[in-house]
């Protein structure tokens, strides 16, 4: 039995810890943790359980929906549409033009490559077989294994209740795919339509759905890098190997990077009852997500579980003991720290490098695309074979000013890919844009961190409601008088109310009677300072040869 929780849904009302307690835990009053894989004797208490959830968040041998796609009522009542075969085609109505001709037999009998066996590649998958694609299917990964949930890595994984092993996804029998995994791509033919592996093969396609994610960003030393005791947290291999160091009982974990990813680690490390030091080169822990106002809450919880945080502070190298094992870190302030474990925490590279000189506009920061995710070629043109979704898509919100956003988010990877695939196999008429609030969740120090919106997108931040000594709170982000984002501290019910509020373009500081609750700066990191990436070189003077061509930094 395989168990998929959508967090970005789930707002801790509990009722699956009673029904399930075996498999369904809450640390503090909302974070929810479970086992992705329970014994089958459980298998009557979790489907009581996901009956009995107010939100329909648990999903029992399939993956649950994410948020946006068909239209939608709320984080709580989105829901995609489940169709076997399109309506139009249904009654069996024969197609009305050349176009749809072609699209039909393409539907029966085409071949559709998606290069990343991740969430957001199987949950494309899934959609194309429920939507009546009978062609060739072909995925590729660069990992040896069926996609895994992520999120339990950092969490269910590390704190020693869930192997790394039983993280895998529910796979439905109907995707009737090749898999291709334990090989990454290499190249792209855009003309020739075909991706080149890494083994030397050629797989042809006649769409694509580039869907291969992130790595963690590795420390800068390959040789300090490469000392026994430094890890990164990415994949299945990354947490099962950090967990058997810390069933190891480590004297003292370094953690750098006060990210989601590395305040996670510091959490677990704290519930292990291990000593911890989380360095973070900003003012607070999450500046880079919540900006500083916030980001100051999260520095007094970490401090207030027993975490040695030193912030505006930075790792300058790594030392081993000679025989290859680290013991001591250098911080930029002069002091030294002798450790056994460091998890290197700085962030992800999107995966795109295997997409140099293929024509797409692809570099550092994800694969451009339109809201339809097809994804743009260097000139900013789209056509309708290659498309891409998740964490190494960026795409325009309308809310956003139509910037391109990049989200590393599973909602985002879920409901991208399900409106990708829906719009590989449909007529231009039929097709979906992606136009889903972001969601985001985080579980630390029993606390359940949620955003809706994008708060980078903000100016100026107000608690909204509740309480910051009590960490029971909602803060409101706004940039030029209209809400854009809010971030709950165990208040996920509330983040519904908020998401009508930010797609209404409501003002900002919003109207609520919680007294007189003055905004302040958001103390977000200043937006002109930029990793660095590709730039554009356009040549050509006439209409019909002005051409773009990407200029990678080194």
């Amino acid at each position: 039995m395989r168990v998929v929780v959508n967090l970005t849904r789930c707002q801790g009302y509990a009722q699956c810890a009673f029904l399930a307690p075996d498999v369904f835990r809450m640390r503090g009053n909302e974070a929810l943790m479970y086992d992705p894989q329970p014994d089958d004797a459980q298998r009557a208490q979790v489907l009581r359980a996901a009956a009995a959830c107010p939100v329909q968040a648990i999903g029992v041998d399939r993956i649950e929906d994410g948020d946006g796609g068909a239209p939608r009522a709320g984080i709580g009542a989105s829901a995609l549409v489940p169709r076997r075969v399109p309506a139009a085609r249904a009654a069996g109505s024969a197609p009305s033009s050349g176009r749809e001709a072609l699209l039909e037999a393409f539907r029966r009998s085409g071949r559709i490559l998606i290069v990343g066996a991740s969430l957001a590649g199987l949950s494309a998958a899934e959609t194309l077989r429920r939507e009546g694609f009978t062609g060739s299917l072909t995925l590729v990964g660069d990992e040896p294994y069926r996609p895994y949930d992520r999120p339990p890595l950092s969490k269910q994984v590390l704190d020693g209740w869930v192997p790394a092993e039983d993280t895998g996804l529910p796979l439905d029998d109907d995707v009737d795919a090749h898999w291709l995994l334990g090989v990454p791509a290499s190249g792209l033919d855009l003309l020739g339509k075909q991706v080149r592996l890494d083994d030397g093969r050629m797989v042809e396609y006649d769409r694509l759905l580039i869907a291969t994610g992130t790595r963690a960003r590795p420390w800068p030393s390959s040789t300090e890098a490469a000392f026994d005791g430094v890890f990164v947290l990415r994949t299945r291999d990354d947490a099962a190997g950090l967990r058997r160091r810390l069933d190891d009982r480590p004297r003292r974990v370094l953690v750098v990077g006060g990210g989601f990813t590395g305040s996670e680690v510091a959490s677990v490390c704290r519930e292990r009852d291990l000593a911890v030091t989380l360095t973070e080169r900003g003012p607070a822990p999450l500046v880079g997500a919540l900006g500083g106002a916030v980001g100051a809450v999260a520095a007094d919880l970490q401090r207030e579980h027993g975490v040695d945080l030193r912030c505006g502070v930075t790792v300058t190298a790594l030392e081993g003991d000679g025989n290859g094992r680290l013991r001591r870190a250098l911080l930029s302030d002069g002091s030294t720290l002798d450790v056994e474990v460091a998890v290197v925490a700085l962030g992800a590279v999107r995966n795109t490098e295997w997409l140099r000189g293929s024509g797409l506009a692809a570099g550092a920061r994800g694969v451009a695309c339109d809201a339809g995710c097809r994804a743009f070629d260097v000139n900013g043109v789209v056509g309708d074979d290659v498309f891409v979704a998740g964490d190494v898509a960026r795409f325009p919100h309308p809310l956003y000013d139509y910037q391109l956003l990049a989200l590393e988010h599973w909602g985002n990877a879920v409901t991208q890919a399900r409106i990708a695939a829906h719009n590989m196999i449909s007529t231009p008429a039929e097709r979906w844009p992606h136009l889903a609030t972001p969601v985001f969740w985080s579980a630390q120090f029993g606390t359940n961190i949620k955003s809706v919106g994008v708060p980078t997108f903000a100016d100026q931040v107000v608690i909204a409601q509740g309480s910051v000594a009590e960490r029971c709170f909602v803060a409101a982000y706004g940039y030029q008088g209209r809400i854009t984002a809010a971030v709950g501290f165990n208040q996920a019910k509330w983040l519904e109310f908020y998401e009508k509020l930010i797609e209404s373009a409501a003002p900002f500081p919003p109207e609520l009677d919680e007294g007189d609750r003055q905004p302040v700066p958001a103390q977000l990191p200043d937006p002109t300072v930029r990793d660095r990436h590709a730039t554009v070189m356009v040549t050509g003077h006439d209409p019909s040869e002005r051409r773009a061509q990407l200029i990678e930094r080194r």
